[in-house]
């Protein structure tokens, strides 16, 4: 009989085909293994399972100079299974990254190292985008891709002609945001997009047959795109097929590159074990042995550290001769282009932000917010050529299109708009790569409830400082017949809650415009702009140009007499608060109504500005259709809110509002039982 407790058949490895190019990917497979033991956590098996791809990606066809991780024309590489990230940190070392010494390998998944578990947008040089939850980094791919596109058309193959390259694992592909970013991408036969499957058909709980059986291959090609099969290992294969997949200009192709997880190690390869696990000194001991390998952990044998270098110089020259050209463009050109890759926007922009401001003044109009959004940019347009709009298939509703933006289409990408069909969680992450690849600004629409889709690749815009524009319409239950499920609730207050994010809930036409431009003024604030359905009147009627939106909050109308009552409110509530003040001072109480556009923004100001917004007084009600939460820091235990406390109905927006009692009437009760409840 078997002895049950002996270890089983270490696993040997495919002999390789050209053994440097072995050696060489085996750096990136040591270093991998070495720091996830280190750490005693990590997931060393995707790094040491995609090592080959990586080491022929970036020797034979990367665009990139370790002396300038920022140049503008380099080619993107983005590893969406993103827990794999010491494949990313191990090449950054290689490479020669300053900011990557082998101190930083040695720290992985420490506090304040520059190798955080998965990574990290500007945590170090050359992480092109956050990928935390998986999917995101495919569909962030398609705005990189897409992103390329439109610049080469403004720009020229000069200035912009690059690629972007995709790693990718199983669980990406199950989730569903890939299948939102797959079919965009065919769709606009987006062909510098090459994506990298590690298909080695392993979980987490083990061989991925136990909860999906897709043809994924199929599925690809399926949504338009080019695809192939190949030896994950066979570094020839490899190397032909991307010169295969760089080939195909009209689609993007996605390699399923056949791979075994922790490749290398004697009993963990190939099994859930290698996922996630730190391998333990005893594998990586066999681990060495079967690989060949004679150095020390973290130990690089000098003449492949130098053949790494290399590669990190290679592409000097070549992007020398780019910023040759970039000089000799023309001087428009030149200028325009320069600027844009700055991320800073035209000297004169905020003239557009003062006419749409005038032009509401000037008209008088009762008007939704969403259409004084359209309206404002209408303005913008003119005056920040960067501007890419988009919808998810609520063009009309969320007026996002200007009536001079060209459409982006398949194959022509000479155009300021996109039509993101109804893939908001993909439209929301696919912005984010638009704004991390540079050049342009993006902002898309979708309905307020359906915040909830995008929520993932908002709260990553926050995490990144990147300005991304989320225009959310239909805000509040007065979108009223499409009922309970299209009526935004819980919303606003779980929005709010996401660090960095400015949330803004203008509040009439002005504070529109005016939100706008604090939006657009804050190149590193991703933004969601709060939009209503239905008119409402005109509040600021001052001329001249103040923002007073820009702290957050503000006195709309003071108290006549010494305030003894403060009414707060946001967006298509503001009104209900003035007319309430009316009420209140004819019954002798003087009051003030605080408007209240970025909560945000208003804990940012100093205790002396808030005090004097807030004022002395304990008596204090706020009115907003959506939930009370949040607003309790403002309210304090005398206060009173009127809003939301349930889900809401279907019917005509004046008799939904009835019927959740947020009116003026509710809004005097209210302020009559908190002055009884502070004064007595």
């Amino acid at each position: 009989m078997a002895d049950v407790s002996s270890p089983p058949e270490p696993k040997t490895v495919p002999a390789p085909r050209d053994q440097h190019l072995r050696d060489m990917a085996d750096c990136i497979r040591f270093l991998s293994m070495d720091a996830v033991q280190q750490a005693k956590s990590g997931h060393p098996g995707a790094p040491m399972g995609m090592a080959d791809i990586a080491t022929v990606l970036f020797k034979d066809f990367m665009q990139l100079d370790a002396e300038d991780p920022h140049w503008i024309d380099r080619d993107r590489f983005i590893m969406s299974n993103g827990h794999g990230s010491m494949l990313l940190y191990s090449l950054f070392y290689l490479l020669g990254y300053k900011d990557m010494p082998l101190e930083e390998l040695k720290r992985f998944r420490q506090v304040n190292s520059k190798t955080p578990g998965h990574p990290e947008y500007r945590h170090a040089d050359g992480i092109e985008t956050t990928t935390g939850p998986l999917g995101q980094g495919i569909a962030n791919s398609v705005g990189f891709a897409l992103a390329e596109r439109i610049m080469n058309a403004k720009f020229g193959d000069d200035l912009v002609n690059h690629h972007t390259y995709v790693f990718m694992g199983d669980g990406c592909l199950m989730e569903g945001i890939s299948q939102e970013a797959i079919s965009l991408a065919g769709h606009l036969k987006l062909g510098r997009l090459i994506c990298f499957w590690d298909n080695n058909s392993i979980s987490i709980d083990g061989a991925t047959k136990l909860a999906v059986s897709d043809n994924e291959i199929q599925r690809f090609q399926a949504s338009g795109w080019h695809t192939l099969e190949i030896d994950g290992h066979d570094t020839d294969a490899i190397r032909e097929a991307i010169k295969t997949a760089q080939s195909v200009t009209d689609k993007p192709t996605m390699i399923a590159c056949k791979t075994i997880i922790g490749f290398g190690f004697p009993t963990k390869a190939g099994t859930q074990k290698a996922h996630s696990d730190a391998p333990g000194e005893e594998e990586i001991a066999g681990a060495r042995k079967i690989l060949g390998w004679d150095s020390p952990p973290f130990v690089i044998p000098e003449n492949l550290l130098n053949a790494w270098r290399e590669i990190g110089s290679k592409s000097r020259d070549a992007r020398m001769a780019w910023a040759d050209r970039v000089k000799a463009a023309p001087d428009g050109l030149r200028q325009d282009f320069e600027r844009r890759t700055r991320g800073e926007l035209p000297t004169d922009w905020k003239k557009a932000i003062a006419a749409a401001r005038a032009e509401f003044i000037a008209s008088g109009k009762e008007l939704a917010t969403r259409q004084a959004s359209g309206a404002v940019l209408e303005h913008l347009f003119n005056a920040i050529p960067e501007l890419l709009g988009g919808s998810a298939d609520l063009t009309p509703s969320n007026n996002t299109k200007t009536k001079n933006q060209v459409e982006i289409k398949p194959g022509e990408y000479n155009g300021s708009y996109v039509h993101y069909g109804v893939r908001e969680h993909g439209m929301a992450a696919a912005m984010n790569g638009i704004a991390l690849h540079g050049g342009l600004i993006p902002y898309g629409g979708t309905f307020m409830c359906f915040s909830d889709y995008c929520r993932p690749s908002i709260r990553l815009a926050s995490m990144m400082e990147i300005r991304t524009i989320f225009v959310m319409t239909h805000d509040s239950i007065g979108l009223g017949e499409d009922g309970p499920t299209h009526q935004p609730v819980e919303q606003l207050a779980a929005l709010r809650a996401i660090p960095h994010l400015g949330v803004y809930r203008p509040g009439d036409p002005v504070e529109t415009a005016e939100c706008w431009e604090i939006i657009l003024d804050q190149p590193r604030r991703a933004a969601l702009i709060a939009l209503s359905r239905q008119p409402m009147p005109l509040l600021r009627k001052e001329p001249g140009t103040e923002n007073k939106s820009a702290k957050g909050a503000y006195v709309l109308l003071e108290a006549d007499g010494e305030r003894k009552l403060t009414i707060m409110a946001t967006g298509s509530e503001l009104h209900l608060a003035v007319e309430a003040r009316t009420v209140m001072q004819g019954l002798g109480v003087p009051t003030a109504v605080v408007s209240m556009p970025c909560r945000l923004l208003f804990e940012q100001q100093d205790e002396a500005y808030k005090k004097s917004v807030m004022g002395e007084t304990h008596a204090r009600v706020a009115v907003e259709a959506a939930v009370e939460m949040g607003w309790d820091r403002y309210l304090g235990f005398k206060g009173r809110f009127v809003g939301m406390h349930e889900f809401g109905a279907s019917g005509k927006i004046a008799d939904v509002y009835k019927k959740f009692d947020i009116t003026t009437d509710a809004v005097v009760r209210a302020a009559k039982e908190t002055i009884v409840e502070v004064f007595g």
